[in-house]
This record gives structure tokens, C-alpha cells and sequence, in this order.
């Protein structure tokens, strides 16, 4: 007999309630940290886990998913494997591990398909989401946006001037979620420039560029986020329209390519002009 189904029969000996019987229902999310950064409250309204029997699904933020939920309740440090049957992750398992106390519901999974998390912690790169869940409906706080105002001595635009949204993006080889790419933005003004999913401030920092180099090269230099006081170097291509960027690790040489793959390193994003 499988783990979990070990579990609840000798616990419906018992007349036990398994975690399984206390996960049944609705489950909303109050609460997502990805890679090292936490998500702003008003992109999780209305995100929900509904699980039934062994079967998840996982709704808002612009996607749906759906699977079977499996979890070793025995082990020391209570672990589940969501299994995609249905949207974007469909085929996939992702692993991860659980804390289940009254209403609330806190789990830490690989989002990529990696190894098994061993603590209730992100950070940049590692693929890794923490999830807070409460039963029933929670009700966000909506947070005010944050202004682009053009920052003083900001110096004249370049290229890359304007808000431009966010097409697609990849850290160290690795999909960013499609329910932050809808999110994603850029706002340039001069040499100052700063990334933001919905109203929270991913980035901000200031660049040079060298056009005359091919691939054309960038050189960012982080004042706010994950890499606050640190540089990175980079390329880019810009038609106008189009911008695509590729970052490589602070510290590291400048990448020769806009081709992510797996354990570059790289930051790799393409950006749309908003008119």
C-alpha cells in the first residue's frame, strides 16, 4: 500500500482526521514569495487551491492547473508531489514540503521540477516558491503603484526610453511563471531604469550603454533588489519595439548570446514597447 494510503487507514483506526481530510475545500493564497522575492497582494486576489480527494486545482493569476496531490504525512519533515494533469505544467512533478496548523496551510515547493526543498525559504535562482494558504476567502490589500517619475540627474533618454512590458523571461536557463509575465514591466528614464511585477519594485539601478559594440552592450548597476550594489554586464538589441537583454551573474563575464539554457547563470528577458 502506497505511504499516504498506509497513513490514513491506520490513522482511520485511530479515528484520526489524516491531513489529507483537513486539506479537503478551498485554499486561498495570502501569501507567495518566488526566487528571493515576494509577490504584491494585488496579484494574488482571487488565487485559490481547491483539493478534492487526491485531486488539485490551482486557479488565478492567469493560469490554470490542475493534478493529484500525494503526501507522506510520516516523514519527519512532511513532504507532498503535485502531479500536472491538465495547463501549463501539465506532465510535470513538482516536490515540496508542508506545515498544516488549523486554517492555515504553508507549503515550499521547486517550481522546476528540482530537488525537494528542505526549508520554508527562497532565494534567487533556486526555482523554489513559498505558498501561505488560509481556508475560505482572503481579502487583499490592494497597494498603491509605484510612480516613474524621471529620477533627478537622470541625463538624456537612450534607446531603451519608455515603459515596455514584459513578453518573455528566463533566470539560469528556468521559464519565469507566465502568471508574473503579465505583470512584468519596464520603465526607463535616461540612464535610470527599474523593473516592477504589478506595484513591487523587482529592481532599480542605473546603466551605460556601448552601441558601437556587436552584440551591443549594457552595463546595470543595481541600486534596489536582489542585487542591490552590484553590476552586471550584459548585451542587448533594440528596434524600437522590440528590446531583448542578456544579463550574465554579477561577477561574471559579459554572455555572447541571447540563448538561455540550463545553469548559465544568465538573466534573459524580451520586453515590448508600450505606446
Amino acid at each position: 500500500m502506497p505511504k499516504q494510503g498506509a497513513v490514513r487507514a491506520k490513522q482511520a483506526r485511530k479515528g484520526a482526521a489524516t491531513d489529507h481530510d483537513r486539506l479537503q475545500g478551498t485554499w486561498s493564497v495570502a501569501a507567495l514569495e518566488v526566487d528571493g522575492q515576494k509577490m504584491p497582494g494585488g496579484m494574488l486576489s482571487g488565487a485559490r487551491v481547491v483539493v478534492k480527494g487526491d485531486h488539485f486545482q490551482s486557479l488565478g493569476m492567469g493560469e490554470t492547473y490542475e493534478g493529484t496531490l500525494t503526501l507522506d504525512e510520516a516523514a519527519n519533515s512532511k513532504t507532498f508531489d503535485l502531479k500536472f494533469t491538465a495547463g501549463p505544467e501539465k506532465g510535470n512533478t513538482n516536490r515540496g514540503i508542508y506545515e498544516l496548523d488549523g486554517d492555515g496551510w504553508k507549503l515550499c515547493l521547486a517550481t522546476r521540477g528540482g530537488a525537494r526543498p528542505q526549508h520554508f525559504a527562497t532565494k534567487p535562482g533556486t526555482g523554489h516558491a513559498l505558498e501561505v494558504l488560509k481556508r475560505g476567502k482572503v481579502k487583499m490589500t490592494a497597494e498603491a503603484p509605484k510612480q516613474a517619475e524621471t529620477p533627478a540627474g537622470a541625463g538624456p533618454a537612450t534607446e531603451l526610453e519608455g515603459e515596455w512590458s514584459m513578453i518573455s523571461g528566463f533566470m539560469d536557463g528556468h521559464p519565469m511563471d507566465k502568471s508574473l509575465l503579465k505583470h512584468g514591466r519596464r520603465v526607463t528614464r535616461g540612464n535610470h531604469t527599474s523593473v516592477l511585477f504589478g506595484p513591487q519594485v523587482f529592481m532599480r539601478g542605473t546603466f551605460t550603454l556601448d552601441p558601437s559594440k556587436k552584440p551591443r552592450e549594457i552595463d546595470l548597476a543595481h541600486s534596489e533588489g536582489m542585487h542591490a550594489g552590484k553590476t552586471q554586464l550584459g548585451i542587448y538589441e533594440c528596434d524600437g519595439e522590440t528590446l531583448r537583454i542578456s544579463y550574465g551573474t554579477p561577477g561574471q563575464p559579459r554572455p555572447v548570446d541571447f540563448e538561455p539554457r540550463q545553469g548559465d547563470g544568465k538573466t534573459v528577458a524580451v520586453w515590448k514597447l508600450v505606446k
